[in-house]
């Protein structure tokens, strides 16, 4: 192969480029937006002087990325800004569970159940990058530590619900593992929703929940000046059709393809296998994201003031309520009180707004490609923790599914997860062969292959090395 191409520039592709690139082959990256870096962009959505993150916005899995974490991001912008505590859980007492970073002080918020979260979380936490290594690669292969992975499934295996209930007795701890299992995406009676929410749990301690200093931009721009020192080139509104996927074929590419499974198959045409294309053709989309930005007048106006020290807040309250909203939107229909994930990055990132405004970053499930309007029941639940939020509302953008999936094609019906993680969808991403695809010199190095969404580039550096064993 004289060179390669990767198509989509998100942290996936931007990591397949830089392992390409690092092996001596000349790489050029092809990305259809104005702007690179798939869901990790920052764009001016309300007022002008702020700066919302378009897609993901808090990022525990690149701050513990073991491929991030080997190249000198640092020297090309990356900076982490980390809150005085990774998360907050507000209740309808007034009060907030908060989880301290120093895992040692868990008991603050946990009291009695402080022992268990720390039974759950430790073995993974204190070891991070040994595990992170092992969890974030392709399920079919034999891991570097498996004590420490079966150490850590000893607590987390099983789904949120039996979890929840066996590990924990009291309701705060309950709420906020809740919290950490709806990053899932699942109902809490499947079986994954446990070990995600478990995973989660473990970044609080082991890496964090940081933003980058100047949005989430900031990732996928130092990667490109990394690249670039490299040989490599970014190209930016530049949609690759058919035609010119044929014509890279036939000019002796090495093709990785940061996109969707069907995505692939259209710039393919008839040039996948049969077995490919029927994986690609029954892969399943997880539920979608609605999601609004706001520009605010002054900080979110917390009933618990503990809120303010972090950057992450989960809206839903009880695991009861957590776990029927999520139950609701798995059923097909949305939540009349949804589990809201909001970031409020600017009270430790200033610079992104005018002095003393802020951002603040919501969304919630619906199901996917959903066209009801989730703006009112999002609201309604900032609202119940943090009456007078309204008031300091100066404009807002709201994007239901469409809108995420128009600004970025791999969100598919607002799918934010690159496919639902079900068991046959965690061994076969998209096929037992997770990143080739049959056809030679092509490969997948999306979200839809192991070890899945999250912002951490693996998928895109284990697509690489396998592309590159040919």
């Amino acid at each position: 192969m004289k060179h390669a191409c990767v198509i989509g520039s998100g942290p996936n592709g931007l990591a397949a480029a830089i392992v390409l690139a690092e092996s001596g082959l000349p790489v050029k990256v092809f990305e259809a937006q104005p702007e690179p870096g798939g869901a990790a962009r920052s764009l001016p959505l309300t007022l002008p002087g702020f700066l919302h993150d378009f897609g993901s916005a808090v990022y525990p899995f690149a701050a513990g990325s073991p491929f991030f974490n080997s190249l000198p991001l640092h020297d090309y912008g990356l900076d982490w800004i980390h809150g005085e505590a990774p998360l907050a859980h507000p209740l309808d007492d007034g009060t907030a569970v908060v989880i301290e970073r120093d895992i040692a002080r868990a008991g603050d918020s946990l009291g009695a159940d402080a022992p268990a979260w720390r039974m759950l979380v430790r073995p993974a936490a204190a070891q991070w990058e040994k595990f992170a290594r092992d969890a974030l690669a392709p399920v079919l292969r034999v891991p570097r530590h498996p004590i420490l992975l079966a150490r850590f499934g000893l607590n987390a295996l099983g789904s949120a619900e039996s979890l929840a209930r066996s590990l924990f007795r009291g309701p705060r701890a309950q709420a906020l593992f809740a919290g950490l299992a709806g990053h899932s995406f699942l109902s809490f009676d499947r079986f994954a929703s446990g070990p995600i929410g478990a995973m989660f749990a473990a970044t609080l301690h082991a890496v964090g929940w940081p933003v980058p200093r100047g949005g989430a931009r900031s990732l996928p721009h130092a990667l490109i000046g990394y690249l670039e020192t490299l040989g490599g080139a970014v190209h930016t509104s530049r949609r690759i059709e058919e035609r010119e996927f044929a014509g890279m074929l036939a000019d002796g590419a090495l093709i990785l393809c940061d996109t969707t499974p069907k995505a692939l198959l259209a710039l393919a045409g008839g040039r996948v296998t049969p077995g490919f294309r029927r994986a690609a053709e029954r892969f399943r989309h997880a539920p979608g994201a609605f999601k609004v930005d706001y520009a605010l007048s002054e900080p979110v106006p917390w009933r618990a003031p503990e809120c303010r020290r972090a950057i992450t807040v989960h809206l839903g309250g009880s695991f009861e309520e957590i776990a029927a909203a999520e139950a609701v939107v798995a059923s097909g229909h949305c939540a009349e009180r949804p589990f809201v994930l909001a970031a409020q990055p600017t009270l430790f990132d200033p610079a992104r707004t005018p002095h003393g405004k802020h951002v603040l970053w919501a969304y919630c499930h619906v199901p996917n490609g959903s066209t009801f309007d989730m703006t009112e029941r999002i609201e309604t639940q900032i609202e119940r923790f943090a009456p007078g939020f309204r008031d300091c509302v100066l404009a807002r953008y709201v994007s239901p599914p469409a809108e995420l999936e128009r600004l970025n094609a791999n969100l598919v019906g607002g799918d934010i997860s690159g496919g639902e993680m079900t068991i046959r969808q965690f061994l076969c991403r998209p096929t037992l062969g997770a990143y080739a695809t049959g056809t030679p010199n092509v490969y997948l190095c999306s979200a839809s292959t192991p070890p899945g969404g999250g912002v951490h580039g693996m998928c895109g550096y284990h697509a690489a090395k396998r592309a590159l064993r040919g």
